[in-house]
C-alpha cells in the first residue's frame, strides 16, 4: 500500500472526478463522508489507507467498467467504496455525513465550495 501516492492522488482528483459526475452517482454522499474521514486527523492510519485505496480508485481514470459506459461506469467505483466502508464504518462519524451533505447542497446550487 503506498499511502502517499494514494493521498496525492486523492487531493489532486476527488474534488474534479466529483464535480464532474457527482449528479449522477448514488453514492456521492458517502464518497465526500468517505474523504473527509480519510483526511481526519482522529482516523486511524490503516482505516485512511482504505479509504485513500478506494477513493484513488474512484478518482483514477482506468477502471474495470470505464465510467462513461452510461448506467454501468460507476458500478465498479461503487462497489470498491462501499467495501472499504464497509470496512471501517465505525470510523465514518456524523460529522463527517454532515460535511457531506452541506457540500453536495452547495455543489447542486452551482456554488463552488472549499474543498480543505
Amino acid at each position: 500500500m503506498d499511502l502517499t501516492r494514494d493521498e496525492q492522488t486523492v487531493r489532486a482528483g476527488f474534488w474534479p472526478k466529483l464535480g464532474k459526475v457527482f449528479a449522477s452517482i448514488p453514492f456521492a454522499e458517502d464518497a465526500v463522508a468517505a474523504y473527509y474521514c480519510a483526511f481526519d486527523r482522529a482516523t486511524p492510519l490503516k482505516v485512511k489507507g482504505v479509504l485513500l485505496g478506494a477513493l484513488a480508485y474512484f478518482v483514477l481514470p482506468l477502471d474495470a467498467v470505464p465510467d462513461f459506459l452510461l448506467g454501468l461506469g460507476f458500478t465498479d467505483d461503487m462497489a470498491v467504496l462501499l467495501a472499504a466502508i464497509s470496512m471501517i464504518r465505525t470510523h465514518l462519524r456524523p460529522e463527517h455525513y454532515d460535511k457531506a451533505r452541506e457540500i453536495l447542497a452547495r455543489l447542486k446550487k452551482g456554488e463552488k465550495v472549499a474543498t480543505s
